[in-house]
């Protein structure tokens, strides 16, 4: 039975000859971990993400980074390139490609192929695994700022492994939040399995002095998430790397549109996982947070896209956020080129400069979120623990089997999605069906009383026609979804 219990350094290199040696990669490197520990001791403290984090939250900055990638190292590089210095990106992903995240790396090496052929990328992504430590050591030694492997696969040991022994100091990631939101019928006990084993990795570096970030994926479906349903996961996925010996986690939030409610968030994630963090023994965690930009429709207006994604920025920036994942306004087109990408990190930028010594005040509204927040991350955090008999990873396991955990809109069988959000009539989100998450009666009431007070306003009933109507929202130009009949849902 899967335990929240350290890897000893005997089982986890028994782990890893069976990784390096069971996929064909293309590659002929063989991951020596000596190698691996000297070239990232070798990283400057300019191009090392934890260091920079750690930087930016002790002088109050909110930095900005893109998401992008694609098929071949060269065209890679420049595009990287474009947004570090047309970007300004403080810090660069890598996006990985849909092939690698299903450990499809033969039809990765086909799709690399092709992509020569035809000059263009082929792939959603870059191929990291099959371009090997060569490759991604030549992306690492191409840039200036640091960078971090961005992707949402199930299994990332080998991908783990070769983005870090090639000077990568990040890693996105964790057993729920690469799970739920990404697969359909994956089991949460392999996932836990497969991330415990890049913690320890991580923990690992940490204890020969190489300090690696690592990052849950904060947003999860990114469609109406409850703020306390996103903080439980990222909480939990922290508490779980730190029991492998991860000593700097960055847990995220996405953008949720009301600005109260997302500074509350923001506020309340960082306090929450550093508090939580050190109740269950974990003392010496340096934490940070991420907003990521509106993560549902875009309008495909660029000019409102981009007004969008300064909502996002200035929320990130007034909530004290360490970091945001900005957007472009092509997000509704699709991938967008380098020239748009760059163009939503000047945006946000800006943003970030002008509110750089601002932040939101507090009044009894926000105060009143806060404490809502709190009181639903705790509810679930100790129902999950107590489910577990006092094991995190048995705790998740089998609080997504009771529907103790639910994630709204989740593809994953392993989730129960018999929760509801919608909006209130301030646009902050609320829960219309609760499924089995434990909430007392107080919560509940909360929730409640906050649709039935929209849909007062509105003279419609409380109903699923209201979560319908605010997932098309914002791509509409607006927060709340309150559509009439002269407005029909695929008007721009």
């Amino acid at each position: 039975m899967l335990k929240n219990k350290k890897l000893s350094r005997e089982e986890f290199f028994e782990i890893r000859e069976k990784i390096r040696t069971h996929w064909h990669t293309g590659s002929d490197e063989r991951l020596d971990f000596d190698k691996a520990v000297e070239t990232l001791r070798n990283v400057p403290d300019s191009k090392n993400f934890a260091k920079k984090l750690r930087y930016a939250k002790e002088n109050g900055i909110t930095m900005i980074q893109p998401r992008a990638g694609v098929a071949l190292v060269d065209e890679h590089i420049i595009l990287m390139k474009f947004l570090q210095n047309q970007g300004g990106a403080d810090f660069l992903p890598s996006t990985i490609d849909s092939y690698t995240r299903q450990n499809r790396y033969s039809n990765a090496e086909d799709a690399i192929k092709e992509s020569e052929k035809q000059k263009r990328s082929l792939l959603n992504g870059f191929p990291a695994v099959n371009h090997g430590v060569e490759g991604c050591t030549k992306v690492f030694e191409s840039v200036k700022v640091p960078l971090q492997a961005r992707h949402g696969t199930p299994d990332a040991r080998l991908l783990s492994e070769i983005i870090h022994a090639s000077g990568w100091t990040s890693n996105e990631g964790g057993g729920i939040s690469y799970n739920i939101p990404y697969a359909k019928n994956i089991s949460l006990e392999d996932t836990l399995r497969y991330w415990q084993y890049c913690d320890r990795l991580v923990g690992i570096y940490a204890e020969e002095g190489i300090e690696i970030n690592r990052e849950p994926f904060g947003p999860l479906t990114g469609t109406l998430v409850p703020p306390s349903i996103s903080h439980t996961v990222a909480i939990i996925e922290a508490i779980l790397a730190a029991e492998q010996g991860v000593k700097n986690i960055t847990v995220g939030y996405g953008q949720c549109g009301n600005i109260t409610q997302d500074v509350a968030a923001l506020q309340t994630l960082d306090a929450l996982t550093n508090y939580y963090l050190k109740l269950f023994g974990y003392e010496d965690v340096f934490v940070t947070t991420v907003l990521h930009q509106w993560m549902g429709g875009f309008p495909a207006d660029e000019a409102k896209s981009m007004a969008l994604i300064s909502l996002g920025a200035t929320v990130a920036t007034l909530g004290g956020a360490t970091k945001i994942i900005t957007k472009s306004p092509h997000e509704s087109q699709g991938v967008p080129t380098k020239e748009a990408n760059a163009e939503g990190l000047r945006a946000s930028k800006l943003i970030t400069n002008l509110l750089a010594t601002q932040r939101y005040p507090s009044d009894k509204v926000l105060k009143a979120e806060k404490e809502m927040i709190e009181k639903e991350v705790k509810t679930l955090l100790y129902a999950t623990l107590n489910v577990g008999k006092g094991d995190f990873v048995q705790g998740v396991i089998k609080a997504f089997e009771q529907g103790i955990l639910d994630i709204p809109f989740a593809p994953s069988e392993m989730n129960k999605g018999h929760i509801l959000p919608a909006r209130d009539k301030r646009g902050n989100i609320r829960i219309l069906e609760f499924g089995n998450l434990p909430f007392d009666d107080e919560i509940k009431k909360f929730h409640k009383n906050a649709l039935e007070e929209r849909a007062k306003s509105e003279n419609r009933d409380v109903s699923f026609q209201m979560t319908i109507d605010d997932v098309y929202a914002i791509s509409r130009g607006k927060l709340v979804g309150n559509f009439s009949k002269k407005e029909p849902l695929n008007e721009n």
